[in-house]
């Protein structure tokens, strides 16, 4: 009878143990997909350059007596920068000015011949040929003195040129001669420096084939709106994620692809007056003012990805999980990111409490907000550990 009770007994157990347990529904925080206008944003590796920089280059040759700047300070224009010994060119202007104060002093002479001449010829008192030849002393004294002053004039420009001045405002670049050195004598030592303007500065960059093809096609299937006239605004982000505060305009299109990289090139002017960006520097452009229109934006925390691509959870009419396959664009800012296909305004996509989530599971949604601040008091959250 003992052993009859106790194999009852075991039996009634594991018929217990054979029943399935009832499922718990677990609050899972959800967001409610409403597509949206959304700025397009196309992002591009770039490299800075002066909008005008300026080689320094010697005009006339002579030792060079001073470096009178600071080299690789911000220079004005108009400050002087190089000084080449003027002695020999004020000796030039000096010969020129005597030159010219002798051809006028010629001209002087002939112009008094010439009008002795002239009433005497008239009596027949003198033949006509001292008229002219009055005459052409007149006209070669005259022209002497022209060729004077012309000498006198580059006398001036050759002692102006060994003063040099910078012709821009802008960041000035090391000397490539030194103190004492003749100049100007050939090419290698006629260089002296350069001077690049920052103030605004340009940005140039490559567009490929396909990402114009691409993103000729997105207009055209109405996926994208371009600004009105194609007035793009482009932002400058710095290494370490530090955007450049002014934003500036698209100024030049390259109008044929190269033939080396099949892209063609883009130049922007973008305003620099702390002069923070300096010529040469590598960085991140993305051109804003395009829109893209009833756009699906999850936050990024909503995406998972698996062996077979990206899904999120749903929660479905009958408030279970449904396992939703989907593709992604791009992100649309450092929290969200962007569902190309997959969802539909009015899905309920889980955002949070996703630690015992399966499929066909029963849950008890809660719009995000709310499940935040619950989840705030009951400890930490398994999708910020997700991220």
């Amino acid at each position: 009878m003992v052993s009859a009770l106790a194999i009852a007994a075991l039996l009634h157990a594991c018929g217990e143990e054979a029943k399935p347990p009832v499922a718990q529904a677990h609050e899972v925080g959800f967001v409610t997909v409403a597509p949206r206008d959304i700025p397009y944003v196309s992002s591009f590796v770039a490299q800075t350059e002066s909008s005008r920089q300026v080689e320094i280059v010697a005009r006339v040759a002579g030792f060079l007596d001073r470096i009178a700047y600071a080299e690789g300070e911000f220079v004005k224009e108009g400050q002087l920068l190089f000084q080449i010994d003027p002695k020999p060119f004020k000796a030039q202007l000096d010969a020129a000015r005597g030159e010219m104060d002798s051809q006028k002093a010629r001209l002087t002479t002939a112009s008094a011949t010439l009008k002795r001449v002239k009433p005497l010829a008239a009596q027949n008192a003198l033949s006509q040929a001292d008229l002219d030849r009055a005459q052409g002393d007149f006209e070669m004294a005259s022209a002497a003195v022209h060729a004077a002053q012309a000498k006198v004039r580059e006398a001036e420009l050759n002692l102006d040129y060994a003063t040099v001045r910078s012709p821009v405002s802008g960041s000035a670049g090391r000397s490539l001669q030194r103190e004492g050195a003749y100049v100007g004598a050939s090419s290698d030592t006629a260089r002296l420096t350069y001077v690049a303007a920052l103030d605004p500065i340009w940005v140039t960059f490559s567009i490929s084939q396909n990402q114009a093809e691409r993103y000729r096609e997105r207009i055209e299937k109405k996926q994208v709106l371009p600004p009105p006239e194609e007035n793009y605004e482009i932002e400058i982000v710095l290494p370490g994620k530090r955007v450049h505060p002014e934003r500036g305009r698209i100024n030049f299109a390259d109008p044929s692809f190269s033939q080396d990289t099949g892209s063609f090139m883009v130049r922007a002017a973008v305003p620099n007056p702390d002069k923070s960006l300096r010529p040469g520097m590598f960085v991140t452009v993305n051109i804003h003012g395009a829109v893209r229109p009833n756009a699906v934006v999850l936050p990024q925390l909503a995406v998972q990805q698996g062996a077979r691509g990206h899904f999120v959870a749903v929660v479905n009419a009958e408030n279970r999980v449904e396992v939703r396959p989907v593709v992604v664009g791009s992100y649309a800012n450092d929290k969200e990111i962007i569902v190309e296909q997959g969802l539909a305004a009015g899905d309920r996509v889980v955002v949070d409490g996703f630690a015992r989530l399966a499929p066909n599971a029963p849950v008890k949604p809660v719009p995000a907000a709310a499940a935040a601040s619950a989840g705030a008091s009951a400890g930490a959250s398994t999708p910020a550990a997700t991220k």
